[in-house]
């Protein structure tokens, strides 16, 4: 083997771990698959190019978020041309929202970066970062608010999810436990977005229930719930746009809603 060879498997096995967490991050962002993925590889080549960017990194994680910044700031955090009315709407949102404050936020909410991290990725004081993850919180509130269907089967996180979500100025739908239930409900009271967890009440999918509910209704935004990502960050298409993990947080379900409405994604996942 080689020694260039040998140097790109060190860095393979380095970051790979973190992949799927940098693609879901950068699909967030961007609000696109196809612009998040090409985002998150042109990090990996000019890191490839350039490993420096983890010569001496105390968290690998932290270094590799880092690289995708300095190449999102490169590109002036350009989404490109909007490809259709929902993209339009996305960036219209966009350019009312303060420089960075989006990317604080979801590095903090979804990501789970500590605040130390945060600053570290984005190379900002540490109280920038604070001030930028508050302010993207407010605008993001006022941006839009909705109604909100929850697939979920256990009770108490049902429960728990439907406060969260009220408690950030959106309303509830319904809550469903099973496939048949969440397709009726839909289409009795479509709702702006979905929340779904993967596996429901009577072992039927909440992925299977998503896709027939988006086969009538191809433009609510969906979210979904799961104890393992990296099962569904896998690289084969369709994927979705946002996910919460659990065990999740207040501010990880507040932060991926009002993503979701923001960008209004309808990716979804094969079943």
């Amino acid at each position: 083997m080689t020694e260039t060879a040998k140097t790109g498997h060190g860095l393979a096995d380095r970051i790979a771990a973190y992949l799927p967490y940098l693609r879901r991050y950068a699909r967030a962002l961007t609000g696109n698959q196809q612009s998040g993925d090409t985002y998150a590889a042109a990090t990996l080549e000019a890191i490839l190019a350039d490993a420096s960017v983890l010569d001496g990194a105390k968290n690998d994680k932290v270094a590799l978020f880092h690289a995708f910044h300095v190449v999102w700031a490169s590109s002036g955090a350009s989404l490109g041309q909007a490809d259709d009315h929902l993209s339009a709407r996305a960036q219209e949102h966009m350019a009312r929202l303060t420089p960075n404050s989006r990317e604080a936020l979801l590095l903090y909410s979804v990501e789970e970066f500590r605040l130390e991290e945060v600053a570290a990725v984005m190379q900002l004081e540490q109280s920038e970062a604070t001030r930028l993850i508050e302010t993207a919180r407010a605008e993001m509130v006022r941006a839009i608010a909705g109604r909100v269907m929850i697939i979920e089967d256990e009770a108490i996180i049902a429960m728990d999810i439907s406060e969260i979500v009220r408690q950030a100025g959106h309303s509830i739908t319904g809550i469903a436990r099973t496939r048949t239930e969440a397709v009726a409900q839909a289409i009795a009271n479509p709702p702006d977005l979905i929340l779904a967890d993967i596996q429901l009440a009577d072992n039927s999918s909440g992925i299977d229930a998503v896709n027939e509910i988006l086969a009538q209704f191809p433009h609510i935004p969906v979210i979904f719930i799961t104890a393992f990502p990296e099962r569904l960050l896998t690289g084969k298409r369709p994927e979705p746009a946002f996910l919460i993990t659990k065990p999740f947080s207040e501010e990880q379900v507040q932060s991926a809603v009002s993503q979701a409405m923001f960008f209004a994604s309808t990716e979804t996942l094969a079943a």
